[in-house]
């Protein structure tokens, strides 16, 4: 019995590393959950080590979904895409990027555009 639990929290203290590795958000202008009085002229997201965006995408509340390019080709922790003009209204915008450890991460955030 012992050997079942000493085997299963080393199968979770891997699977926590393993985990901790891909690349997350750690920030992003516009901020998750930000209302705005402007349009964003660009979108910046930093994560947690360096990645590729491989695409990226920005959905207005009851439109349609628009791909947002050119996007950057080298990798890097911080990037910046700009961003179209927008109207007011609820957005989210997701993305998917390439990590350096070779996983694709998929992300999303959302904002308000005010009048």
């Amino acid at each position: 019995m012992r050997r079942i639990i000493l085997f299963t929290l080393l199968v979770l203290l891997l699977g926590i590393g393993v985990a901790a590795a891909h690349a997350h958000l750690k920030q992003s202008v516009p901020g998750d959950g930000s209302v705005l009085r402007v349009s964003p002229p660009q979108l910046t997201l930093t994560f947690s080590e360096s990645a590729r965006l491989t695409a990226l995408w920005i959905e207005p509340e009851g439109g349609a979904r628009q791909k947002v390019a050119p996007l950057p080709a080298s990798r890097a922790a911080e990037v910046t895409v700009a961003l179209p003009p927008l109207k007011p209204g609820k957005y989210v915008i997701a993305w998917r990027v390439l990590g350096d450890d070779g996983h694709v991460v998929p992300g999303q955030l959302h904002f308000t555009l005010q009048e």
